[in-house]
């Protein structure tokens, strides 16, 4: 069995995507492939948990631009 990773951000932390994210088909408001949060945008953990088969934290990150998306850290950085 693996150990859980150890979130490394926090609710209520500021973060600015790294990459940018699109729509991989789990976002049922948006068209497959569209264009989410542009690398750069900024926004606000909402929630951490964790993905269960793997243990890795995801954060859910409601961006500006009103979208709320599930990231994982190498997606993110502090803003």
């Amino acid at each position: 069995m693996i150990d859980p990773r150890v979130p490394k951000y926090q609710w209520g932390q500021r973060v600015r995507c790294l990459i940018d994210l699109v729509n991989d088909g789990s976002y049922p408001n948006a068209p497959e492939d569209a264009l989410l949060a542009a690398a750069g945008a900024v926004g606000e953990i909402v929630q951490v948990g964790s993905h269960v088969d793997s243990n890795t934290p995801v954060y859910i990150v409601e961006f500006e631009e009103k979208y709320v998306i599930g990231c994982v850290e190498e997606e993110i950085e502090l803003a």
